[in-house]
């Protein structure tokens, strides 16, 4: 398609070049395209045997694809039949059906009279194809519709053609549609085919290969393009009194996914594989669990495939691909063979008979179904085969479970007599932020080098409107590209792509892809990078004490991390062994930022900091920091393995772990008899009372350098001993000054309140804030939320938006009603506590 475009646009066509001259200019294409494909997997860290990388058109594959074709054809699996096919007259090839988008547009029904010859009216048939008439052999009707039980068997003129043909009843036909008369063109629709068929109904094609009409059809439309052809048969029919109305209608448009012109049903010569008795085990080794899908429910999708399968048609009319393995003589006699002197061996050719080859090549898919054996090198015997044979996981998207799983599975059965792998793991179609497939014609594709990279906008620009399907489609491109990326693309590394599409990895059909979610994972490494620098900053040098130390004192956030990290890998392993990777993304994502980032380095530095604490203790919180750090570095290293190669290389050696990378060393398993739950219970105590200090500081405007005074009450005993035992906590993270615990029957002055359980909190405001300013804070910021508010209810009370708008806009539009009602209410409550004062 690429070296096509490059012709047409130097006024060429691969005609011009002939077949040996256009396929060295693909192969030079594919040492380019597929030197793309290899440098980007490399850059994301596919962690593969890049030996054994190999090409579906490589010498050894090619054998293996000529030796299936051969056996399946001598087992009378493979045929060539005239059939009705998928065409596409730009591409000049049958293609499959699910190499057809059906979408629909804006059409029209055209209601045509086709006379009876005793004049006496005539019946009325709607179409949305008028020209392909030319072609019709049967008008069809419904065997229960009363309007025209006495009109079958009978005969009527078809219009513009000098024949008559029948009128047939069949089920097929819906009496709702048009007028519940309908032509019957077998040559050129697939219901019509197949009705054709059941009736021994003729079949008339009256198209040529690039869609123009051929000399089926009378004379006056002979060599016209199908929709010229269109307009000239509507003219006619207007002229001769035989065209009744035209109405306006929607109708699904069958277009190619590469060309995007209109396919054609299309009946001419191809290569089938029979594939009714391959898809039977098939079958059988996923309903006995041989295989398994993951998620299961795409079995499901298989089975509605494998149990309604039709024969495959292999062939396609280009020149790039695996040759069908078949010559002709000259009274069209075909041949088939591994090569033209083994046909000419195998019956007893002379070199007086003349063979041509067959300019067919196969469907791509036919050499990739043998993907999962022809690399190992089948036909021939080797180790390889039989060590890897068969694989254990196949990882792939769901738009292609019929086009490739399926077809591997086949393959694997019949030629090796074993399922090709274990398990299918089925992720999502990756879409761009609206929700659209990324496509070449549609621009909205994105290189993984330019999101690792970076790339400014004028280039970003000109890759995404250079090679187009779609030439015309440029400036819309360049328009939205220029909108959507004024900026270009920032360098986001690596570490955080990856991250990015395994957290997006859900269990869904869809994975949109939002730059802001790659943005938020590279901030993620950041965050990773420098809770590794404090880590090393205190210490590297620093005295750690030895393995089995009896002296250690490791306190309660020590105690508390450690078991989180068992929790942490429990989960991770969990989401791997499940195939969840957006589970164990976020398993790593909370433990990481959330727990050790966020709480734990914050709890380790009055411990390493403050100098009346005892050296023992300094030491647990040294070997705990850089103990769970190391083994975060290996849970998170298959989603981000450069960040945490780079960081083990610094932390493994204080860690006491020995080994050239990362990659070789065990990965973390939880061991659950180091969870101390009680630790656990008593650090989240005292993170919401943090929180709840600190929500109070930021409500009330509290600056982060003052330090407050806490009043507590109404606690149980074990409130008011984890308060005495975590006040050098409080006092780090809350900014705390004192904590006081009120007697029963005192009272507090005018405080602002938070609960902890029973544990009741109270920050003595008197003194800490400006009245009047925060007041006139309060004030604007409710002024504000109230007028949010007020916008937002008057389209909502407003019909014609709720009405027209669509129902996600709607939705998100009450939600920002009740977000602005909370806010008023928190800002009013915290005016009130001021007001009180």
């Amino acid at each position: 398609m690429v070296v096509e475009r490059q012709l047409n646009a130097q006024g060429l066509t691969r005609h011009d070049l002939g077949r040996e001259q256009f396929v060295e200019k693909v192969w030079q294409w594919r040492q380019v395209s597929g030197g793309t494909i290899t440098r980007q997997l490399r850059r994301m860290g596919a962690s593969v045997d890049w030996a054994r990388e190999r090409f579906t058109m490589d010498d050894g594959l090619s054998e293996a694809v000529r030796e299936t074709f051969v056996k399946l054809y001598d087992e009378g699996l493979i045929y060539r039949g005239k059939r009705l096919v998928n065409w596409d007259p730009v591409l000049g090839t049958a293609v499959s059906d699910l190499e057809v988008l059906a979408e629909e547009e804006d059409g029209y029904l055209w209601h045509i009279r086709y006379p009876r010859p005793d004049g006496k009216g005539w019946m009325v048939v709607a179409t949305t194809r008028p020209e392909t008439l030319l072609g019709d052999t049967a008008v069809a009707v419904h065997p229960d519709d009363d309007r025209y039980r006495d009109l079958v068997g009978q005969e009527l003129e078809l219009p513009l053609c000098a024949r008559r043909i029948p009128v047939i009843a069949d089920s097929h036909v819906d009496p709702e549609f048009g007028t519940g008369c309908v032509k019957i063109t077998p040559a050129h629709d697939f219901n019509d085919y197949e009705i054709g068929k059941r009736h021994d109904l003729p079949v008339i094609n009256v198209l040529t290969p690039d869609a123009r009409i051929n000399d089926n059809a009378p004379e006056a439309y002979r060599g016209l393009d199908r929709y010229v052809a269109r307009e000239r048969v509507v003219a006619d029919l207007e002229s001769a009194g035989l065209l009744e109305r035209v109405e306006a209608h929607r109708l699904k448009v069958p277009r190619g996914d590469r060309s995007h012109s209109v396919i054609e049903p299309y009946l001419t010569d191809q290569w089938f594989v029979r594939m009714q008795p391959l898809a039977a085990p098939a079958v059988e080794a996923v309903t006995s669990g041989r295989i398994r899908f993951v998620p299961e429910q795409w079995a499901k999708t298989y089975f509605e495939w494998m149990n309604n399968i039709e024969d495959w048609c292999i062939s396609r009319q280009i020149w790039w691909g695996h040759r069908i393995p078949a010559w002709y003589d000259a009274a069209g006699t075909v041949y088939v063979g591994r090569s033209e002197a083994e046909v000419r061996e195998r019956h007893a050719l002379g070199a007086e008979c003349e063979l041509t080859r067959d300019a067919d090549v196969l469907d791509t898919w036919y050499s990739s179904a043998l993907w999962p054996f022809s690399t190992l090198g089948w036909p021939a015997p080797s180790a390889r085969l039989q060590t890897f044979y068969p694989t254990s996981v196949l990882v792939t998207g769901f738009d292609i479970i019929f086009f490739w799983v399926a077809r591997m599975i086949v393959m694997g059965l019949k030629f090796m007599g074993d399922v090709p792998f274990r398990e299918v793991y089925i992720h999502g179609l990756v879409r761009d932020a609206d929700g659209n497939k990324m496509s070449k014609s549609k621009g909205n594709i994105l290189d993984p080098l330019d999101l690792i990279d970076g790339i400014d906008l004028e280039s970003l620009v000109a890759k995404r409107t250079s090679g187009l399907m779609q030439p015309h489609l440029a400036p819309e491109i360049e328009a939205a590209t220029r909108r959507q990326f004024a900026h270009g693309i920032p360098a986001y590394g690596t570490d955080a792509l990856r991250f990015t599409f395994c957290s997006l990895a859900t269990q869904g059909r869809d994975v949109r892809f939002d730059l802001g979610r790659i943005g938020g994972f590279r901030n993620f490494c950041n965050k990773l990078w420098n809770a590794s620098r404090f880590v090393l900053m205190h210490t590297e040098g620093q005295d750690l004490g030895t393995e089995g130390d009896a002296e250690l004192e490791p306190g309660l956030p020590e105690r508390w991390i450690v078991s989180r990290l068992q929790q942490a890998e429990a989960a991770v392993a969990e989401g791997l062994d499940g195939y969840r990777l957006d589970l164990a993304a976020q398993a790593i994502y909370e433990f990481a930022w959330n727990e050790y980032c966020d709480w734990y380095l914050e709890f380790s530095k009055p411990v390493l900091l403050a100098p009346e604490v005892g050296e023992a203790r300094r030491r647990a919180t040294r070997r705990t920091l850089l103990r769970v750090l190391e083994a975060l570095l290996r849970l998170a290293h298959p989603l981000m393995p450069f960040i945490t190669e780079e960081l083990w290389q610094r932390v493994a050696p204080l860690a006491s772990k020995q080994g050239p990378t990362i990659m070789h060393q065990p990965f973390p398993r939880a061991a659950p008899d180091r969870i101390d739950t009680d630790s656990l219970r008593d650090v989240e105590w005292l993170k919401n009372v943090v929180l709840a200090v600190r929500r109070i500081r930021g409500e009330m405007n509290v600056a982060p350098s003052r330090r407050v005074p806490l009043l507590v009450t109404n606690g149980d005993p074990r409130d008011y001993t984890l308060l005495e035992s975590t006040r050098p906590y409080l006092v780090a993270l809350a900014g705390i000054e004192s904590i006081t615990r009120l007697a029963a029957n005192e009272s507090a002055p005018e405080s602002a309140v938070a609960l902890v359980g029973e544990l009741k909190l109270l920050i003595p405001l008197a003194d800490l804030i400006d009245k009047t300013a925060e007041t006139a804070r309060l004030e604007r910021e409710i002024e504000k939320r109230a007028r949010d508010l007020d916008r937002c209810t008057v389209k909502l009370d407003n019909p014609k938006f709720t009405e027209r708008a669509p129902p996600e806009v709607v939705a998100r539009e009450r939600q920002r009603v009740a977000r602005f009602e909370s806010e008023l209410a928190r800002l009013r409550e915290q005016l009130q506590t001021l007001q009180r004062l």
